[in-house]
Formats: structure tokens, sequence, C-alpha cells
């Protein structure tokens, strides 16, 4: 059996005078790459530098939306209605699009970013709204949203395609979930007990849960992160481990239906 899947990494979170991330060396090793649109982090040139990079490196790019809260990093859930959620996330593909038509590339994917990830992942009326607008901008883009979320039951039932993600270095809830960053052992900070994780998730669609119970998991595509001080080192042991375990590593857009 022949085992394929995407590794991708959120991007383009610098801004102004303030570097976020190590993206110049990440890139190198990813398959896709999640581009920040300027609400949660982010900025014009960074956003222009950052499809630039992704082209030069032939790596896939997704507009990575998320609620207008730089101070909080977007990680500050937000009483938005549905119409709201879906003019937010149709803005900033806009913005998005501008720049990935100026470098001749195509938008693979969308993943929104934080709370907005988060809160549709548990609510179908948010998930809707997001798919909704991926839908009318360009039914071609493909949603990225966690494995078994609402974000993925939303996608099938208007007709979008969808790849389900994991996490190689966060904590799953038995229902699928993330475990809230609130809570203890939300972050899974052993680099070889997230390799082989991932290993797992990818070969036998399988991971344990923080209470220790398996839970089943679809893998089309691992998110590594990108900001933390270990991040290329930790991104190219993962990258390496499934090459040897004879995974192959190419963009999710090559294989999802």
């Amino acid at each position: 059996m022949v085992f394929q899947v995407d590794l991708n990494s959120d991007m383009g979170e610098s801004f102004g005078a303030y570097t976020i991330g190590c993206d110049s060396d990440v890139i190198k090793q990813v398959t896709s790459a999640n581009i920040a649109c300027g609400w949660h982090a982010g900025d014009p040139q960074v956003l222009d530098n950052s499809i630039a990079m992704a082209k030069e490196r032939g790596v896939a790019i997704g507009a990575h939306p998320g609620y207008p809260d730089l101070l909080g990093f977007g990680r500050r859930n937000l009483n938005v209605t549905q119409d709201e959620e879906y003019v937010y996330v149709l803005y900033q593909l806009g913005a998005f699009f501008a720049f990935a038509k100026k470098h001749g590339m195509e938008i693979q994917h969308l993943k929104a970013h934080g709370a907005m990830y988060n809160m549709a992942g548990k609510d179908i009326r948010l998930a809707i709204a997001i798919c909704k607008a991926v839908k009318d901008f360009d039914p071609q883009i493909i949603l990225l949203g966690l494995a078994g979320s609402k974000l993925i039951e939303a996608a099938k039932e208007i007709g979008l395609r969808s790849a389900s993600e994991v996490f190689a270095d966060r904590a799953y809830e038995e229902d699928g979930s993330l475990v809230d960053r609130a809570k203890p052992g939300a972050m899974v900070n052993d680099e070889d007990l997230c390799i082989s994780r991932v290993v797992r998730m990818v070969k036998e669609g399988k991971v344990e849960a923080i209470t220790g119970k398996d839970i089943a998991v679809k893998t089309d595509s691992i998110c590594v992160h990108g900001d933390g001080p270990q991040a290329l080192a930790f991104t190219t042991r993962i990258r390496e481990a499934l090459t040897t375990k004879g995974v192959r590593l190419v963009n999710f857009g090559s294989f999802v239906e």
C-alpha cells in the first residue's frame, strides 16, 4: 500500500518590524503553506513576499484567514454571526487572491486560523459560513480543516473538496478535537513522541487521545508549527521519519477528491 501525506505550516505571520517564525527555513521542508491574510497577523508586504517564496520553492499556497484580533494573535473567541464569518473569510480571500494572481499562483486551499478554526470545528453554522465563502469565491479551492470536525462535515454538505488535517505537536480529546491550549498537556513537547504519533496517524489512521484512548483520525495533511525555537529541526525530523517509513510527501491538492 502506498502512503502519501502533505506537510503544511502556518506562515507569513510577521508584520511591520516584528518577525514571527522562521519561514524561509521551514518552507524548504513543507509541501503546502498557509499564509496569513493580515487580520490576525501579517501585512501586505509579508503576504507578497511569502507567496513569492512559496512559488520559488514549488510549495502550494493557501489563504490563512483569522479574526481581526492582532493583539490576541487571532486566538481569542469572538461572538460573530454566520453572516459576519462569511464576509470575514471572503474579504481576506480577496486580498490573498490579489497577490496570488500577481505571482501567477493558484490558490490550493483555505485554512482558518486560531479561534476561527477551532470555533468552526465545533459549530456547524460557522463551518458552513466559511465553506460557503470559499465555494462562492472559487469552488476549486480545497477546505483544509481538522480531521473529523464540523469543517469537514460542512464542506461535504455543500459540495466543497476538503482535506483532513492533523497536528504533530497537539494533544487530542476523545471526540477528535484539540485539547484547549489553556489546559495542561495541550502541547506535546517530546519530539520523539510527536514523530511516532505522526507516523501512526498516517499509516494506521489512529492517535492516542489525552485520556489514553485510541481514536480514529483521517490524515491528509500534517501541520507543523514554524514559530517555535526548534521548528526547523523538528520539521526536518518529521519529514525524514516519514520518508524512511516509505511515506510519499506531496501537496494534498494532488490526491484529495
